[in-house]
């Protein structure tokens, strides 16, 4: 039965479960794998930290979706306010002046590091970096941006090509004209220079200024501030001191992607805030509205925005500033505020830390955790002495069976939702998250992570004791 047969036969009457999922996998793409083999999970509700599939069973939500959903789902407030937008003013072209968007703008000038005041709407992550490219060519004048190879932007023409992972290798060598270079990610962990902090000096920093030095048409250099799908790799004390210096002192811009990093994530508003920098262009989305719809921000410094007084703003589109994405943002923020998230994301940061240092101590599958706030990753590999990965980019990008996606189903199982890539597991429950939430999840993968110690290389030091945290 063609995929249209199926459509036409099921139109008229209430769609069963199973009848979802064919049509869904028969008409619609999978995102980022092969196609064959896809089975979506039928979900019909959500409600605080759980989602609920077509059967009825429900799944505790601890990576937050796609580390999005940070109030959890069903909150009312932000409900009420996509009903209410509807009810006033479904859409204005962003030519015009709406009071959404002048409440929000109010409430990010609160909330937003000090000196970021001129705002660019988007409807997403990847809309926004796009919007912080562009504004950052026309102010500076040069071209290029540099990037980190841990890295992920987005899924549009430049975004991609400023993304590290292996998302970026088949739009290539298209993605290499967008005029993006990648240098070091700060890690470490596994540091690419193969340094130890502090004797390092953070030379990961120094050598992205090597290549400012050298390449002499560069913009901007964009960083995740705590890197996100790609590991939660959160980078050394004075790094983004020292690279804030650099941009400054090679009239650079610095942009920082907080689509995911951003939003009471890692204990505080923004990621940025934890250093105390400012960024020139901050670019975010996800939990601007939790996720309950699509909206992205490009938020840059006044002296950016002062340019554009008397030169051309050469960017836009339909759904710029659409008001039914602005109103869930002012709802969203107001609840954040109410609920005191962002504290309670700090707050609980040592419970989850101590749980999962635990792993270390019984699996010798874990070579580290690191994070921030809620926002924690668990890396696992064969050895701690060599540090080497069960699965690497190549077997992610080739469809090769990946150690994290089975363990991962195991735990979908038994009830429990959880995001991972290549050879790490991220953990990032809802803000709202109970201690005894957080305890099911993470015991959940305790019990399944003896499916990676099985293939361990044996004789492995003991624990390492220079893991970068949330307190470096």
């Amino acid at each position: 039965m063609s995929p249209t047969d199926t459509l036409e036969q099921t139109s008229t009457t209430p769609l069963t479960s199973e009848q979802v999922v064919q049509i869904t996998r028969d008409s619609n793409y999978g995102t980022w794998r092969f196609q064959k083999g896809w089975n979506p999970m039928h979900i019909v509700d959500a409600e605080g930290c759980y989602i609920t599939d077509g059967n009825g069973k429900k799944y505790l939500d601890f990576s937050s979706q796609l580390m999005c959903s940070n109030l959890g789902h069903k909150n009312q407030a932000v409900i009420d306010s996509i009903a209410k937008q509807a009810q006033e003013l479904a859409y204005a072209m962003p030519g015009y002046a709406t009071t959404t968007r002048a409440e929000l703008s109010q409430l990010l000038l609160e909330v937003l590091p000090k000196g970021l005041n001129k705002f660019f709407f988007t409807t997403s992550g990847t809309d926004a970096n796009e919007a912080a490219f562009k504004i950052a060519r026309m102010y500076t004048g040069k071209t290029k941006i540099i990037s980190r190879y841990r890295s992920y932007h987005g899924s549009t023409s430049s975004s991609i090509a400023a993304t590290g992972d292996p998302r970026r290798w088949p739009v290539e060598p298209r993605g290499k004209a967008q005029g993006i270079i990648f240098g070091p990610e700060a890690h470490c962990y596994k540091c690419p220079l193969k340094h130890t902090f502090p004797e390092c000096g953070i030379a990961c920093a120094d050598y992205l200024e090597h290549m400012i030095r050298n390449e002499s048409d560069v913009a901007a250099v964009l960083v995740e501030p705590v890197v996100g799908t790609n590991g939660v790799i959160v980078p050394p004390a004075g790094y983004m001191q020292k690279l804030r210096k650099i941009c400054d002192e090679h009239g650079v811009l610095l942009i920082a992607d907080e689509v995911m990093a951003g939003w009471g994530r890692c204990g505080e508003w923004f990621a940025m805030d934890m250093w105390g920098v400012r960024p020139d262009i901050l670019t975010t989305a996800k939990g601007i509205t939790s996720a309950y719809v699509p909206l992205g921000l490009c938020a840059t410094t006044q002296a950016i925005g002062d340019f554009f007084q008397d030169h051309y703003f050469a960017h836009g589109h339909t759904y710029e500033a659409h008001p039914m994405t602005l109103a869930p943002a002012v709802a969203t923020i107001k609840e954040m505020k109410r609920l005191k998230l962002v504290e309670r994301a700090k707050e609980l940061a040592p419970f989850v830390e101590e749980k999962l240092r635990a792993l270390m101590v019984k699996h010798p599958s874990v070579g580290d955790v690191r994070g921030a706030g809620l926002f924690w990753a668990v890396d696992l590999v064969k050895n701690r002495t060599t540090k080497e990965a069960f699965n690497t980019y190549a077997d992610k990008i080739s469809g090769k069976a990946l150690l994290v996606d089975q363990i991962a189903a195991k735990m979908l199982a038994e009830g429990v939702t959880i995001q991972a890539w290549v050879s790490h597991f991220v953990i990032a429950p809802p803000l709202i998250v109970t201690r005894e939430e957080i305890t099911r999840g993470i015991d959940l993968l305790d019990k399944y992570l003896s499916m990676a110690d099985e293939h361990c290389i044996p004789d492995g030091p003991e624990l390492p004791t220079t893991a970068v945290t949330s307190d470096s």
